[in-house]
């Protein structure tokens, strides 16, 4: 029983009443302390939740030789930070008392863990743009700053002190950790004032790369095709790559300094943790709310912030790397150079004029000019001198890591030189030979890449390329070699065909495609084994036909001609139903099919005259008519040419089937004559944050499509301008016109870029 209670028969004669208090007390008190357990356990999950990503960006960092690793499952965004607000929950906790030696680690951890997040989240700023920029570094700063004025409180109060600074010690630790909690902060928001203008300088040196490369001719005349794609693709990975914001920003100064800050605060926590362990020699114990909790937490965010660090602390080391590799020079004070990109944003805003204040009064508008131009440079010293810092940092070490990884290269160079020589006549790595070295962007101040990190992205090229010719369409292949010419481009729709509105929308490549592919499969009699592989085939090639629909330059007016062969090819491809039509039921009940042909020709008349009712005034814009009638109106024009063609009924089902195949495999085979433009504008990217998946999917592209891409070069094609070859309509017309034959003159699918 506690004084409280054992001081109530001193203080009244009316016992009872302090003994209600008292019970009271004690009641609330577990009723509060109830939850709290839950609560905590929430919070240990939450912080593993951050591990798990943190660990799988290091993961995939380790695993694409990406050392500095790209935030891509853990970046600053409203779910990122809405996680943080919740792992925050023990520093901020005023209300519970935590005395305990697990409740004392457990604060020092969710700080540490806070400074190895900021750590963390700092090149995620890059491929922001500046609103993103503007309100994540503010929400960031606000959780910051409210950890750190309540941490505050409790060392003020003693909260965190109690018993800790005379048995414990680890108030210093909380100390250190608060401050290099607010230097990362300050770091981060900082270094956010240099992105747009080092993206806008990125954007010029792309571009201007881009005309040069575009215009580069091959240096050997002989060289081979998937050869010359191939070093295409190494350039424009090259240029995306090391283009890319996040990697500008992961290599900086300042991200290598946030790195060393957040090793430093990981040693501070390991030695806080041994030093309470070996003192007590008792597991760390809670004597809080959260109970048991406490511990779990504690393990988890230590756990969370020993993965976390392995980022800040490569991207520091690589940086040092970096500069270890360029050679060593006396004129630091080049070296301590600020770039004006670091300061620009800055000058900028200390031009731009208070117009937008309302105010008359000329002293007023004197003062507030004068306060913000005395504001911005202050933060134009403080922007100075973090740079000027944090290079100051990455100097240090490089001159303590310079012997080292000198004696590890060259040991790694004799090591190659033996490799070399027991291999004498042996192939070289395929790209090594090609001038890489220029096709790297840098800002003011970079220094160049190693050659073993150029040599990592073209060999990362070739074995996308290699991974990719692995997983080559066999089925599509298979369809293909059916065509034996583009006759199936015009036979598959007739001019005879009666429309049902004044005006008729656009052929796609992939809308004709699935409509032939329904009618196959509502065929009388055809074994389930050849439909199957005919929608195998199919789906391949549709694959690749989508792809190439993408890229037409009317792309925003096609929209809903794009998404009716989507709508339709899932529905055929999963339930072999066209729209809502069982097309395996109208396989078993036809007896013929020209009974079949007619049927889907009316079911499609029937969905295409509902427009007149639905939209009536608007029949005449096809390009907005809906995706349902889009494809009705395919599927009636095709049923009723093909009923045209086949009046006698003297055709089996299996020879239409094959018919059909070969029409497929006709306007498959003229689409694909698209894919070297395909992958050549997938290459180049317009959007910063898409270029290096972009280049991604034209190196698989070019691996998957290397037997069709021989094929194309050996078959003998229609003459069409290179703005025409898109167009499926544009083959129909020119094949109509001049009456294509496969004696006429012909031009080189190499040619046809879209």
């Amino acid at each position: 029983m506690d004084d409280y209670f054992m001081d109530c028969f001193d203080r009244s004669p009316n016992c009872s009443q302090f003994q209600d208090e008292y019970i009271l007390k004690e009641t609330n008190q577990k009723d509060y302390g109830g939850p709290m357990l839950g609560i905590g356990i929430y919070v240990a999950a939450v912080s593993l939740v951050c591990s798990l990503a943190m660990a799988a960006d290091a993961y995939q960092g380790f695993r694409q030789r990406k050392l500095w690793f790209p935030c891509k499952f853990f970046g600053l965004n409203a779910a990122s930070l809405t996680l943080l607000a919740v792992a925050m929950k023990l520093p901020v906790d005023l209300s519970s008392s935590m005395g305990g030696k697990a409740d004392q680690l457990a604060k020092l951890s969710s700080t540490a863990f806070m400074c190895t997040i900021i750590g963390n989240l700092m090149p995620s700023i890059g491929p922001m743009d500046n609103r993103d920029i503007l309100l994540n570094v503010i929400a960031v700063s606000i959780l910051v700053i409210t950890i750190f004025v309540n941490v505050c409180i409790q060392l003020k109060t003693r909260e965190i002190s109690i018993e800790a600074f005379e048995a414990y010690g680890i108030s210093i630790e909380h100390v250190v950790v608060m401050f290099f909690m607010l230097l990362l902060l300050v770091i981060l928001s900082f270094s956010a004032l240099a992105v747009p203008i080092s993206k806008r300088i990125l954007e010029l040196k792309y571009r201007d790369m881009h005309k040069t490369v575009s215009t580069e001719e091959p240096k050997e005349s002989n060289t081979s095709r998937e050869d010359i794609f191939k070093d295409v693709v190494r350039k424009y990975r090259l240029l995306a790559e090391t283009g890319s914001p996040q990697f500008v920003m992961a290599c900086s100064a300042t991200s290598s300094t946030s790195g060393v800050i957040c090793l430093m605060v990981a040693v501070l926590l390991v030695e806080a943790e041994v030093r309470m362990w070996l003192y007590f020699q008792v597991a760390p114990d809670s004597s809080s709310d959260y109970q048991w909790s406490t511990v779990l937490i504690l393990w988890i965010q230590s756990f969370v912030v020993i993965v976390g660090t392995i980022a800040p602390a490569f991207r520091w080391f690589t940086a040092v790397s970096f500069k270890c590799s360029k050679k060593e020079s006396n004129n630091y004070r080049n070296e301590l150079k600020v770039e004006g990109y670091w300061i620009q944003p800055l000058a900028e805003w200390k031009e731009i004029p208070l117009l937008p204040l309302r105010i008359r009064n000329r002293k007023c508008r004197k003062l507030i000019q004068n306060a913000k131009n005395l504001i911005l440079n202050f933060c134009t010293r403080v922007q100075v001198l973090i740079v000027v810092a944090s290079k100051t940092v990455c100097l240090i070490s490089v001159f303590v890591a310079r012997p080292i990884l000198s004696g590890l290269d060259y040991c790694k160079r004799l090591q190659e030189k033996v490799t070399r020589n027991s291999h004498k006549g042996s192939d070289t790595e395929p790209g090594v030979e090609l001038d890489l070295n220029r096709y790297v962007l840098r800002l003011e101040g970079e220094v160049d890449l190693p050659e073993r990190i150029l040599k990592n992205i073209s060999i990362a090229v070739d074995r996308s390329i290699q991974k990719a010719k692995r997983q080559q369409p066999e089925k599509l292949m298979e369809l293909l070699e059916k065509s034996s010419g583009f006759k199936g481009i015009v036979e598959f729709d007739s001019d005879q065909v009666r429309s049902l509105h004044s005006e008729e929308p656009p052929n796609t490549w992939s809308l004709p495609v699935v409509t032939l592919t329904s009618i196959a499969i509502s065929l009388p009699n055809i074994k389930s084994h050849i439909a199957d592989s005919l929608l195998c085939s199919v789906n391949e090639g549709l694959s690749y036909a989508r792809l190439i629909d993408q890229t037409l330059e009317n792309i925003e007016d096609w929209i809903n001609l794009k998404d009716a062969a989507n709508f339709v090819w899932v529905r055929v491809e999963l339930y072999r139903k066209w729209l809502d039509e069982d097309l395996q039921r109208i396989a078993l009940e036809g007896k013929t099919y020209r009974e079949n042909l007619q049927r889907l020709a009316d079911i499609a008349k029937d969905y295409v005259m509902v427009l007149r009712d639905v939209n009536r005034g608007r029949e005449h814009e096809p390009l907005n008519w809906p995706v349902k009638v889009i494809a009705a109106n395919s599927m009636y024009r095709i049923s009723q040419t093909l009923l045209l063609q086949h009046q006698d009924n003297h055709q089996s089902n299996e020879e239409l089937f094959e018919q059909l195949s070969v029409m497929i495999a006709d306007i498959l085979f003229a689409c694909l004559t698209n894919l070297p433009g395909v992958i050549t504008r997938k290459c180049f990217c317009n959007a910063i944050e898409k270029r290096e998946e972009s280049v991604k999917l034209a190196a698989r592209l070019l691996g998957e499509t290397e037997a069709i891409l021989n094929t194309l070069q050996q078959r003998e094609l229609p003459t069409l301008d290179p703005n025409q070859v898109a167009y499926i309509d544009e083959w129909r017309t020119s094949i109509k016109q001049n009456n294509f034959a496969a004696s006429t003159a012909l031009k080189s699918c190499d040619d046809k870029v879209i």
